[in-house]
């Protein structure tokens, strides 16, 4: 067995295929749900811990769960939890939306780092992966709130590889441009999807990223799909 990794979001259109690919590489996976669901695949390494993350009891239990076992020791962290907004420009819209974005990407990520980093500076190192955005770099029309929310998980992942970095805990940003997930195809229809990234390959770059392969990477942003 590879270690434990956990993953939040897995329940979602990319971290299925996220959980289902780690699975086939041996690791042991740990995902926190709101509610129960079928949209993961049964597997003996595979456990889903009940846990609202936006809870601080919960998000605590839930890691300590993925911390338990001591043949698997929880080496790494996917942070896949984010919301994407778009719409009108910045002055038409209530100032609320850029606290919106900020609490869903933003604190989000930050609350689960905080909560893994002491299991992994104890391991004597680790990996964390994040979730950012293309548009972190590349800002489009109408997503001033976005844009900006997904900048600062940039910035949050690359603190953290500097931070940690003599406790050998390496931390990188995936910025990903459109990913080809159900939700996505609905809400585009008409779009050609030429230039979407297959969240297969998301899955293998994170497996990559976690793994000791990429023990020289830190402080990353890899662009996904742009």
């Amino acid at each position: 067995m590879t270690g434990t990794v956990f993953v939040t979001g897995g329940t979602g259109g990319l971290g299925v295929h996220v959980v289902t690919h780690l699975l086939a590489k041996d690791w042991r996976v740990v995902v926190p749900v709101r509610r129960p669901s079928d949209a993961l695949p049964e597997h003996p390494r595979l456990e889903t811990v009940h846990c609202d993350i936006g809870d601080p009891a919960q998000l605590a239990d839930a890691v300590a769960v993925a911390a338990h076992d001591p043949a698997a020791p929880l080496t790494a962290l996917v942070s896949l939890v984010g919301g994407f907004a778009s719409g009108p420009r910045t002055h038409e819209v209530d100032a609320d939306a850029l606290d919106r974005q900020l609490d869903i990407n933003v604190r989000t990520t930050y609350a689960v780092v905080r909560e893994v980093l002491p299991y992994l500076v104890a391991h004597g190192g680790g990996s964390i992966v994040s979730t950012s955005s293309g548009a972190a770099l590349n800002p489009f029309p109408g997503g001033t709130a976005y844009s900006t929310a997904k900048a600062a998980v940039l910035a949050f992942a690359k603190s953290i590889a500097v931070e940690y970095k003599k406790d050998h805990i390496r931390s990188n940003a995936l910025l990903p441009g459109v990913i080809d997930t159900p939700a996505n195809r609905s809400s585009m229809p008409d779009s050609t999807r030429a230039t979407w990234v297959d969240p297969d390959d998301i899955a293998k770059v994170i497996a990559f990223l976690i793994s000791d392969d990429a023990a020289s990477i830190t402080g990353a942003a890899i662009p996904l799909g742009l």
